[in-house]
């Protein structure tokens, strides 16, 4: 009789971004897992020790146009056999690795739930206002056409996930609200290493001055909401560097005026000399959960965010950061203003980001499968 379940990892596609890191790392918890994707790069195959599957859609003419292939997708995930394996883990967000079947009644479906697919539910209208794909007339038309069946599936997929896990707790509340599905809240894994090694050079306590250096990291995107970034610190004349690139940069260029830097990407050690010369990390968007500010606490950056989302789970105002109610330049600039002469504590901000560590994660995790492979079998038994 075996003693361990036979595990498959399945996600939505690997070419870069926050969820990719919670395959990284599932990988590492269970390095003999097949991982099944739509579509892998080749630096996240070799990331993922050439354990990565995938099928038509990572070929031409789908790799090119594989944003734009849901159903097909859904097809592709729905119809793959992985009647082998006693656990399925899909990790699954804007995609569509929800839609794997289990064809044994011992089989266990686990999704990890980045979040409800955005352009069909909370997020729909965002994306009609601001649609990240181009020409952007199309990517309207498009929506509107498609949007209904393509809810009527994804509702339906979510209904024969057998355990749902939720990045955060607004995340659980969309489970419920859009799919009608009760879920537990695993925070995804930060790799908070490296940052809180920065928090140990900074002095125990400061003061934040009358100009702050603000700081922002990450990809950009409109849904960012950058723009108020940008607009705010010019407003009042304090120095903001962004690090990132995307498709909003050359929008951002435009509006950004002289202390404003647009930075692109940049490796380990610029972003160290970033973080050590800023004062606050600006967060404007509406996150499922939100890496980037989870890495400025750990780093000893406070943090000021919208009040929304996933932020709503690691800011806590006046202790590592503070939060502005609307997401407008008016409502953010209201807060920067109260903000110079304010005392931190870096060393207390970075303390608050351990419990988003990847150890944590891992253990939870760990103890969901086996539980989860522990009834199935006594069920059996």
């Amino acid at each position: 009789m075996r003693t361990q379940p036979t595990i498959a990892i399945v996600h939505d596609w690997l070419y870069g971004g926050g969820a990719e890191q919670v395959v990284l790392a599932l990988h590492r918890l269970y390095p003999d897992a097949p991982i099944y994707t739509s579509y892998c790069s080749r630096k996240w195959r070799k990331k993922l020790d050439n354990k990565v599957v995938t099928g038509y859609l990572q070929h031409w003419p789908f790799a090119q146009l594989r944003r734009l292939l849901p159903v097909l997708r859904q097809r592709w995930f729905a119809r793959l056999d992985l009647g082998q394996f006693d656990i399925i883990i899909s990790s699954s967000g804007n995609g569509e690795a929800k839609f794997i079947r289990t064809t044994r009644p011992d089989q266990q479906h686990i999704c990890y739930c980045h979040t409800p697919t955005h352009f069909y539910w909370r997020h729909y209208q965002e994306y009609l206002r601001r649609p990240s794909f181009r020409p952007r007339w199309l990517a309207r038309l498009g929506l509107r056409l498609l949007v209904r069946p393509l809810r009527r599936r994804d509702y339906q997929a979510a209904q024969h996930v057998d355990v749902f896990l939720a990045n955060s707790t607004a995340i659980q509340a969309d489970i419920k609200q859009f799919y009608d599905r009760d879920s537990i809240v695993v925070f995804p894994p930060v790799q908070t290493t490296s940052f809180m090694a920065l928090a140990k050079t900074r002095p125990r306590s400061v003061t934040l001055p009358d100009r702050p250096r603000c700081l922002v990291w990450g990809r950009l995107v409109p849904m960012k909401r950058l723009d108020l970034v940008i607009q705010a610190c010019q407003q009042l004349g304090w120095p903001l560097d962004i690090m990132g690139d995307g498709p909003d940069r050359e929008r951002l260029e435009k509006l950004a005026g002289d202390s404003t830097r647009l930075l692109g990407y940049v490796g380990d050690e610029a972003r160290a000399t970033a973080i050590q010369q800023a004062d606050l990390f600006l967060f404007t968007a509406h996150e499922d959960f939100g890496v980037a500010p989870v890495e400025a606490l750990a780093a000893g950056l406070p943090v000021v965010a919208y009040q929304a989302g996933g932020a709503l789970d690691y800011i806590n105002p006046g202790k590592n950061g503070w939060f502005f109610a609307e997401q407008t330049v008016e409502s953010l600039v209201a807060t920067l203003q109260t903000l110079p002469g304010q005392q931190i504590s870096p060393r207390t901000i970075a303390t608050s980001a351990k419990p988003f560590a990847e150890h944590a994660f891992t253990l939870a995790i760990k103890k969901l499968v086996t539980n989860e492979w522990r009834n199935t079998h006594a069920h059996r038994h």
